[in-house]
């Protein structure tokens, strides 16, 4: 049996995540309003040949096509009876791209809907994130991600549902905005120091952030989440750069290089798993892993 992510980090490794999904999924063909989980299913070669091109850079886990898997999500488009289904598929898919010894991430996102607007209730969006993870879990998922959340009660939620469901490891970032005084903050009003004193509650197994920030503000990030615990393990998934709106369209400035320069520090900061999120490619992941396998070489 193969260690665990946590056991992997006790023993002093860091490791390289994957990127950035929905703008391959868009440049394959997806459109917009096409719900990108039903690809798992109408296109799976595609979904595959994303899987494919990270492993091949070098990644040490990849995710799941299956941040907006949930059932509320997927009844925006009509899927809610597909929940199982999609999960599952997308589970499969990740889990041949990554053979035996690679890492799959269950990707697991918000639902949109919130507590404190009424709109939803604690028992329901348990359910909901419980639904998700068995299905990921059945398709091969070693751990379970939940990412992007911004409210520490759906957050925390989420970690129990999957823990409570599966034997996987749990993974939860949450998405901080830079407030320019030095202090990040979610939509929500959650600190990184807040959020890993509640998921912690939780029962997460790994916390981090995902999103909002260029590799360099994910440094301060990390350094708050070290401020109150120094030994949990941390997962980054940084964009590559602010976006930035050339004519029309919305572009990440910062080449696999620039991203990659700041690697070094951010795993000094303490981060233990570092990828990618918006606008980040197979080649930022593979000059991600170049700096930091070479690094854990050389130790």
């Amino acid at each position: 049996m193969k260690p665990t992510l946590s056991e992997l980090i006790l023993q002093g490794k860091t490791l390289v995540s994957d990127g950035a999904w929905g703008t391959f999924l868009q440049a394959k063909g997806l459109k917009p309003g096409e719900c990108p989980e039903q690809w798992n299913i109408d296109h799976p070669e595609e979904v595959l040949d994303i899987a494919r091109s990270y492993i091949d850079a070098g990644a040490d886990t990849i995710e799941t096509n299956s941040f907006g898997g949930n059932r509320f999500k997927l009844e925006a488009y009509g899927l809610g009876d597909k929940v199982y289904e999609l999960n599952k598929k997308a589970a499969q898919i990740s889990r041949q791209a990554a053979g035996e010894d690679k890492y799959v991430l269950g990707s697991i996102g918000p639902t949109g809907k919130m507590i404190i607007m009424e709109d939803v209730t604690e028992a329901e969006l348990y359910n909901c994130f419980k639904e998700q993870a068995k299905a990921l879990y059945e398709g091969g998922a070693d751990a379970l991600v939940i990412e992007t959340m911004t409210a520490i009660d759906e957050a925390s939620i989420a970690v129990r549902a999957c823990r409570e469901n599966t034997p996987c490891e749990v993974i939860c970032t949450m998405t901080f905005d830079d407030l320019q005084n030095g202090e990040y903050r979610t939509m929500m009003g959650v600190s990184p120091a807040e959020m890993v004193v509640a998921l912690k509650e939780a029962g997460v197994h790994i916390v981090g952030a995902n999103c909002s920030n260029g590799i360099e503000g994910m440094i301060h990030i990390t350094e708050q989440i070290r401020s109150v615990d120094k030994n949990i393990p941390v997962l980054i998934h940084a964009n590559a750069g602010l976006p930035v709106l050339q004519g029309t369209c919305t572009v990440f400035p910062e080449s696999p290089e620039m991203m990659s320069s700041f690697a070094s520090q951010l795993a000094k900061a303490g981060a233990n798993i570092i990828g990618g999120c918006c606008g980040t490619t197979p080649a930022h992941i593979h000059k991600l892993v170049e700096v930091l396998h070479s690094e854990s070489l050389s130790k």
